[in-house]
């Protein structure tokens, strides 16, 4: 099985309705977004995917959230925009662009991170 990661990040701030603490408050993230993908097979060439593919397809998904407070885009209207459902939102984003996806990672800071996948 092969596996490809690549990066991207973004900028944005949020709260946490009916969180009791300081998240509770409006404040910001520079996250960091993880994609990987999964292939038991290479293409012609020997790649899984193109990087620079996947990188693109990764960046337009995270522009959307880029310096934005995610609590006004209409999906958080409904959705708590915790870093779980941030990485199950940007996942729903990219599968359909991105057929081998096989989980999206959202890091809040350096120690701190949320996995989708399905």
């Amino acid at each position: 099985m092969y596996s490809l990661k690549v990066e991207g990040t973004f900028s944005s701030a949020h709260n946490l309705r009916g969180y009791k603490g300081k998240c509770e408050d409006l404040h910001g993230h520079n996250w960091r977004v993880v994609i990987c993908v999964k292939s038991k097979d290479l293409d012609n060439i020997g790649m899984v995917l193109d990087f620079k593919y996947l990188k693109k397809e990764l960046n337009v998904a995270l522009e959307k959230m880029d310096h934005k407070y995610l609590n006004k885009l209409s999906y958080f209207k409904k959705v708590n925009p915790t870093s779980e459902n941030i990485a199950k939102y940007i996942f729903n984003k990219l599968i359909t662009r991105i057929p081998l996806l096989k989980s999206v990672t959202v890091w809040e800071n350096s120690t701190s991170a949320a996995t989708y996948e399905e």
